[in-house]
């Protein structure tokens, strides 16, 4: 086995990848969420998304909640935008790292932001710019990375092109999402090789789903190959609205149960994550997928009988 890592960067997804695909909650519920999350540890949080609130209702506050958020020393805030207004928004916010997504799939990317991959290409080399001018770092996700719902396998040579392009037009990083949870470890290694063989500078993020319960598998198998960034979702909220059957997202709780046993550090106190992600089943009123949430950490013993 290679040499693993000895500490691993968290990105907390749950405040907006994980709430955009449950009912809408209201602010108040959002801001407890992030605030929970803030007070746990983790050094990043995806705060909210600046999109069309017709589009994804469940990000129509986003302002107010971000306004409204406490905002922890220490602790990374971002926010996600599809396009050049939303980039605008975010920093009119305050943000100073924000992300965009395209889809490596053309289907995807037409039935998420109505437009093809190329033209996405083309806007986001824009926003880039409209970022860095203004002082901001971007970051580019790239979605079904590992498959796409409508076209299938999904070409690891077609998300490394993809990679070629944004890196020319000035991304300062780049992130994989397994958009339905069709990654598995080959599909992992085989992606993390082709991008590295052209890209091996750019820093990366990865993004699993366990949609297919592959999502730890598909971690462990990329903190070998030397990749500590990761995204993750506090109860495993979360899922992709334009991608059918894609519930799930890889359970912060889980993620940071296992790292801590191998002797990887994450900075983030587990209890306290695992009171946040109750907090999260409460604001839902329903129960999160997550096993640690479920079962508690392998710390915690069960009492003998008096």
């Amino acid at each position: 086995m290679s040499q693993m890592p000895t500490a691993v960067s968290i990105r907390e997804v749950g405040p907006r990848d994980g709430l955009q695909n449950e009912e809408p909650v209201p602010a108040e519920a959002k801001v407890r969420l992030i605030d929970a999350l803030s007070r746990t540890g983790v050094r990043r949080i995806e705060a909210v998304s600046f999109v069309h609130p017709k589009a994804i209702p469940q990000m129509a506050d986003a302002d107010e909640v971000w306004q409204r958020a406490a905002r922890v020393d220490g602790v990374r805030y971002s926010a996600l935008v599809p396009n050049t207004r939303g980039a605008q928004r975010a920093l009119a916010a305050g943000f100073t790292e924000v992300e965009v997504v395209v889809s490596a799939s053309d289907t995807h990317n037409r039935r998420n932001v109505n437009r093809s991959t190329d033209e996405s290409l083309d806007d986001i080399a824009e926003l880039i710019d409209l970022l860095h001018g203004a002082g901001a770092t971007a970051e580019v996700i790239v979605a079904t990375s590992f498959g796409c719902p409508y076209e299938g396998d999904v070409d690891p040579l077609r998300v490394a092109g993809i990679v070629d392009r944004v890196v020319r037009d000035g991304a300062d990083r780049v992130a994989f999402g397994d958009t339905t949870g069709m990654g598995t470890p080959r599909r992992v290694r085989e992606l993390l090789t082709a991008v590295r063989d052209r890209n091996a500078h750019v820093p990366v993020l990865l993004h699993f789903h366990n949609t297919r319960g592959a999502a730890l598998a598909n971690l462990l198998t990329a903190l070998e190959l030397g990749i500590t960034e990761f995204d993750a979702s506090v109860g495993g909220l979360g899922g992709c609205p334009y991608a059918p059957g894609a519930s799930g997202n890889l359970a912060t709780e889980e993620a940071v149960h296992m790292l801590h046993d191998m002797g990887i550090d994450t900075g983030i106190d587990l209890d306290a994550l695992i009171e946040a992600a109750e907090l999260a089943e409460r604001l839902l009123n329903k129960k999160l997928p997550s096993g640690v949430l479920r079962a508690g950490p392998r710390t915690r013993l069960t009492p003998l009988p008096t």
